[in-house]
């Protein structure tokens, strides 16, 4: 086959290398490059699997989310009631704010009876305390008499 031929710079050797040559090595260094290999391969292997396992299962979960997100006709019939029941849930709101506007405007008005129902008594005091008021405990509340008498 061919041969190769190297020169150091320090020494002005030739060292010439084909197939047929042979190296001596200590056997010490020897196994160090056979764990080293062996440890090389062994951790291929495990980045490998590790790396399948983790496609596995993502696959396997969005192919279980796509499954979970298709609607089945229960799913459909419990969207429709939860959308009815928001509907309902806004109209008892509107009609709750509405509620609390009439308390107000009753409120408002139960004051303004009440003060009337007192400026009706003190009228009624003042005209008994000046003496022309009518008897109230007559059954007639004409007067027979003429005003020209």
């Amino acid at each position: 086959m061919g041969l190769w031929t190297f020169r150091s710079l320090h020494e002005r050797k030739e060292v010439k290398v084909s197939d047929q040559t042979s190296v001596a090595m200590p056997i010490k260094n020897m196994i160090g490059i056979v764990v080293a290999v062996a440890m090389g391969v062994f951790a291929y292997t495990e980045v490998t699997a590790r790396l399948t396992s983790l496609e596995t299962s993502r696959e396997l979960f969005q192919a279980d989310l796509l499954k979970k997100s298709e609607q089945k006709p229960v799913d459909q019939e419990l969207f429709m009631l939860v959308e009815s029941l928001f509907g309902d849930v806004e109209k008892l709101q509107k009609t709750q704010e509405q509620n609390m506007t009439n308390k107000v405007n009753i409120e408002f008005t139960q004051k303004q009876l009440e003060k009337a129902l007192r400026d009706i008594e003190e009228l009624k005091d003042k005209v008994r305390a000046n003496g022309n008021g009518h008897d109230w405990n007559s059954n007639s509340i004409i007067d027979d008499r003429k005003p020209w008498d």
